[in-house]
């Protein structure tokens, strides 16, 4: 399994206070799930280091920012959730956006 090492802390430490936070290995990445849904996902590929689930609301927003792509699996978009090249989470203040906008979706899934 490939994935970032690195990335991998840092998310694991933006996650500290959040309950209910697993880690699964997943297509050769780190799955990190919230209240049993995947939250974000952490690998070490070509295209991306970061996955981020986002939703449909946020979906389009979040792909105008620097880095950040549609989730293309297997040859199909996935709308709601966003590949993240490295420079989009450079610095802790990128990941924590990044990662509240996760938690944002993750909680309105249990509204």
């Amino acid at each position: 399994m490939s994935y970032n090492h690195d990335l991998t802390e840092r998310v694991r430490q933006a996650l500290a206070q959040v309950q209910q936070v697993e880690e699964k290995p997943m297509f050769g990445s780190i799955g990190f799930m919230v209240n049993g849904k995947l939250c974000l996902g952490v690998g070490d590929h070509e295209d991306h280091v970061l996955l981020v689930r986002v939703g449909s609301k946020m979906y389009d927003e979040a792909l105008k920012r620097r880095g950040a792509g549609p989730a293309i699996m297997r040859g199909k978009e996935h709308k709601g959730y966003v590949f993240l090249q490295s420079e989009a989470v450079e610095t802790e203040e990128d990941l924590r956006y990044w990662v509240q906008l996760a938690l944002d979706f993750n909680q309105s899934l249990n509204a």
